[in-house]
């Protein structure tokens, strides 16, 4: 699969933040799953395209939220 197909197809991955995120801010990423790990927080699951992972990072930054990494899974 060429670099641009990727961009437009529904992808896996796996976003930490620093901190434990209460229930009022995971629900403003409904479409992904939460679990803590160490001091940290991780949202996972499944994105449509490289635009929604775009808003989930805008929305990280909108709260105010530290992005440690962001990782595609396979």
């Amino acid at each position: 699969m060429n670099a641009e197909r990727r961009e437009h197809a529904p992808q896996q991955f796996e976003i930490r933040v620093r901190g434990h995120l209460g229930e009022t801010t995971l629900s403003a990423f409904p479409a992904l799953e939460s679990h803590r790990r160490g001091r940290d927080t991780v949202l996972s699951g499944v994105l449509a395209d490289q635009a929604a992972l775009y808003g989930v990072l805008a929305e990280l930054e909108a709260l105010g939220l530290e992005l440690v990494e962001v990782r595609r899974l396979p």
